[in-house]
Parts: C-alpha cells; sequence; structure tokens
C-alpha cells in the first residue's frame, strides 16, 4: 500500500528531527567511534505509530544501540515533540529498529571478490531479513 502524502510529511519531519536528537544524545553520553544515521521513517496510516530505522556504525554494537533507543523511548519521544510541536498535534509512538542493508550489501561484495563467490555456491549468504 502507498503512502499518502501527509504520511511522507511527517515521516520526513521526524526523520530529520530524530537524526538531530540522536546525534546530541549521543554526543552528550560520551561514547567515542559511534556514528547514528536514521535511514528510513514510515507512519501508518491512522499517524498513531512509527517505525524508525536506524544505522549504526560500527555494526557489532547496533543491537545494544537499537535496545538503549528502545528503552529511551519516553525521552526520545519528549524531545520529537518539543521541536514538532507547532508541526504535528499528536506525536506517533517509535519502534526503532537496525536497518542492516548496508552490511548485507558489503557482504555482497566482500564475497564477490573473495574466493568464496555466492553466484556459484548460493548457499555461502544468509538469507534476506524482510524489513
Amino acid at each position: 500500500m502507498t503512502e499518502s502524502t501527509r504520511q511522507k510529511k511527517i515521516a520526513g519531519v521526524l526523520q530529520n528531527d530524530l537524526a538531530l536528537v540522536l546525534q546530541k544524545m549521543l554526543r552528550d553520553s560520551g561514547q567515542q567511534g559511534i556514528i547514528i544515521s536514521v535511514t528510513k521513517v514510515s507512519v501508518t496510516v491512522d499517524l498513531s505509530m512509527s517505525n524508525v530505522y536506524v544505522s549504526v556504525f560500527p555494526a557489532d554494537k547496533a543491537s545494544l544501540i537499537v535496545k538503549e533507543l528502545n528503552e529511551l523511548k519516553p525521552k526520545i519521544k519528549h524531545q520529537i515533540a518539543q521541536k514538532t510541536r507547532y508541526q504535528l498535534r499528536r506525536m506517533p509512538d517509535l519502534v526503532f529498529y537496525n536497518d542492516d542493508s548496508l552490511e548485507y550489501i558489503n557482504k555482497i561484495e566482500d564475497a564477490l571478490k573473495g574466493e568464496e563467490n555466492p553466484i556459484k555456491d548460493p548457499k555461502l549468504l544468509p538469507k534476506r531479513k524482510n524489513i
């Protein structure tokens, strides 16, 4: 099903504001060497829920960061609501997910360059998770 214009606008506003808030929270926490980017935000038809896909570098810390983000949802939601108070009447609930598409692409590229070619043996790469 395609997104309406309103859903796309709200998703764009949330994506920009979430990126700013998450990067500020990461700087304030003092964790060095971690980069967070908000790759996609999708909003449900009734505008009550939003799925936020986050890409984390380095990838080995991604699951821990996403878990922490889901625990800090009320604080993040409050900060976003303060930023968007003149744009949104009601702040949608946030659910954070890890976006592993870059890792998947890198695995394919490495496999094609190396000796283990997945074209010759497709069992080498894991099945792609649907997001």
